[in-house]
């Protein structure tokens, strides 16, 4: 466990094929939780940390339509009689809520913000909790998500970039993903150190640099993302 407030609990755990991050936090007095892109080769691990805290599973948000892994978030739901929420450009019906920028979800007295945040996809949202931010893919640590697929755009993700640098420069950013043992970041560091949109790079710049990366597609792919568009539930039938 990560001490992050005496009013919260709080894990960041990590599943290793992928780099992925999955964040469980939970309001310390109502002990309600949020889990934030499970993904479904650890869904037996975190059901087990979830019953050995003794808290209360209340959502599973995924931050968007994931490539290179299958949420957990349909199990969950039908495992744990949880609602789950992604956001509505996404247009993916099976989730229960449809996220859009501004909303508010509630764990006890703690609040969880929707920030919109696309260009890596066009549904992709950053949740905020207190002083922390979950960027999903929009922002990593020291680096972005990338734009050559999926709806996709450079133009977008630099202004959702932005957006998140309007948070306030203690807020600590907690990514998606990292594959050099980072585990997070700040906004005041990233607006400074990202070696890609931090600085004052222009959107040109930026452009450029995202145009010129040349990714290889994730290995998963074409088996995550109709699955995800499913809730995770496509492969599950098989």
């Amino acid at each position: 466990m990560i001490p992050v407030s005496k009013s919260l609990i709080f894990y960041q755990l990590f599943e290793s094929e992928t780099s992925t991050y999955t964040y469980l936090v939970a309001d310390a007095t109502t002990k309600e939780a949020v889990l934030i892109d499970p993904v479904l080769e650890t869904i037996e691990r975190d059901i087990k940390l979830i019953t050995e805290l003794g808290v209360k599973l209340k959502y599973v948000l995924d931050t968007h339509v994931h490539a290179d892994h299958i949420t957990a978030a349909g199990q969950l739901r039908e495992r744990l009689q949880i609602k789950t929420g992604l956001g509505a450009a996404a247009g993916v019906d099976c989730a229960d809520i449809p996220l859009k920028n501004g909303d508010i979800l509630t764990l006890g007295p703690t609040r969880i913000e929707v920030l919109e945040t696309p260009g890596h996809t066009d549904s992709c949202v950053s949740y905020v909790i207190e002083d922390m931010v979950f960027t999903g893919d929009t922002l990593l640590v020291r680096g972005n998500g990338r734009t050559d697929f999926q709806q996709g755009s450079s133009e977008k993700l630099y202004d959702s970039i932005h957006k998140l640098f309007q948070l306030p420069d203690h807020f600590t950013v907690y990514p998606g993903h990292d594959y050099r043992g980072q585990t997070k970041s700040t906004i005041a560091l990233e607006k400074q150190h990202n070696p890609r949109i931090g600085g004052g790079r222009s959107k040109k710049e930026f452009v450029e640099i995202m145009k010129n990366l040349k990714l290889s597609d994730p290995k998963k792919m074409m088996e995550a993302v109709p699955a995800n568009m499913a809730c995770g539930r496509q492969i599950q039938s098989k």
